[in-house]
């Protein structure tokens, strides 16, 4: 017994708005009542003691510790600028 018709199939095609023949609709409801078959075999496993996850692996943040450390000084800085004027860099306008 099949757990998806024909028609429900077409009808999410056209939800999806795709366009698929009758060959189509004919595989595609084999397929998918091979994957809700699938499925509802993962309703027989116990997992009563199997701790509710978002993710397969533990997520652990890359980035390193956000630790405060000497910086250049401003005057520095704008010092090396090929172009500054009152403690600001000069960039030609790109506006006319």
């Amino acid at each position: 017994m099949s757990r998806i018709s024909k028609d429900e199939v077409k009808h999410v095609a056209n939800l999806a708005r795709l366009a698929i023949s009758e060959e189509e609709a004919d595989m595609f409801t084999k397929q998918l009542d091979d994957i809700i078959t699938y499925a509802e075999q993962l309703n027989e496993l116990d997992t009563t003691d199997v701790k509710p996850t978002t993710h397969v692996l533990d997520l652990k943040n890359v980035m390193r510790k956000d630790e405060p450390r000497k910086w250049l000084e401003k005057e520095d800085v704008i010092n090396n600028a090929p172009d500054h004027k009152d403690g600001q860099f000069k960039v030609p306008s790109i506006l006319e």
